[in-house]
């Protein structure tokens, strides 16, 4: 066992057709109270990667996002925090390159092989997102849905909706490469074995997309501590980010061990 390094940098990762800028304020405040550098990476097909085909399998994904942090100049450990699809990102890597992360904060997100498919994606919100996918939905009518589908706080709707239009005209995601990270988030099934790094859950008791049946699930098979949040929805960042600023300020603060595992 050896201590992770007091100035490891924080990864961030998005889910579903979401990039950096859905983090809001989170990676400034994040970097300014904890004095670590924030480097948020998009997956492909989102975000500044919006013009690439996203990947049908998370492991893409990941190798995807080692390489973005090699070219940055990023070197040994990170604190990795991912959303959604970002956390299913994220334990993918920890799985397959312990070594690389010191830490892992896993938010509102589901495994296949621990929650039944129904709990991974809420059924009301298959009938609204597919009714989005298969039909000429208007920018205004995707996001004003993935709002609905991911807040609890409606006083936010109304300037959230027109951040958010304004993120999807710059980098439009296409419908197709929305199926495809649909495709490879229903595809990828728990590992076997729990990540080999100190491992945090944190949900929201409001998610009308993901049960939060599904993070208690994770944290209870893998023994790993959960935090609640009572009455935020799926996007943390946007209902309670202070509060998740001060979880993740908490967890940076805790004298975390990093599993040492030779290279295989």
């Amino acid at each position: 066992m050896s201590t992770m390094p007091p100035e490891a940098p924080w990864v961030l990762l998005r889910g579903l057709s979401r990039e950096a800028q859905h983090w809001g304020e989170v990676p400034q405040q994040l970097q300014a109270r904890t004095g670590r550098a924030v480097h948020c990476i998009d997956l492909p097909g989102n975000g500044v990667e919006w013009q690439r085909a996203s990947p049908v399998c998370v492991r893409d994904m990941a190798l995807h996002v080692r390489q973005r942090l090699q070219a940055q100049g990023v070197t040994g450990p990170v604190h990795v925090v991912g959303l959604s699809m970002g956390a299913m990102v994220a334990v993918d890597w920890a799985t397959a390159w312990p070594n690389e992360l010191c830490s892992l904060v896993l938010i509102n997100s589901s495994l296949r092989g621990f929650s039944a498919w129904h709990q991974r994606l809420r059924l009301p919100a298959v009938v609204r997102l597919l009714g989005l996918l298969l039909s000429p939905a208007s920018d205004a009518r995707w996001e004003s849905t993935l709002f609905d589908l991911t807040s609890r706080c409606p006083a936010l709707r109304e300037a959230t909706v027109a951040d958010w239009l304004a993120i999807r005209r710059a980098h439009p995601v296409t419908r197709l490469n929305a199926l495809r990270q649909l495709l490879a988030a229903a595809r990828y099934r728990a590992p076997a074995q729990a990540p080999r790094v100190p491992l945090l859950v944190l949900s929201g008791a409001g998610d009308q997309l993901v049960s939060p049946a599904c993070s208690a699930t994770m944290a209870a098979h893998w023994q790993a501590p959960h935090r609640v949040h009572l009455q935020a929805g799926h996007d943390l960042p946007l209902d309670a980010p202070e509060w998740l600023l001060q979880e993740l300020i908490d967890w940076a603060a805790m004298p975390h061990k990093a599993v040492d595992v030779q290279p295989g």
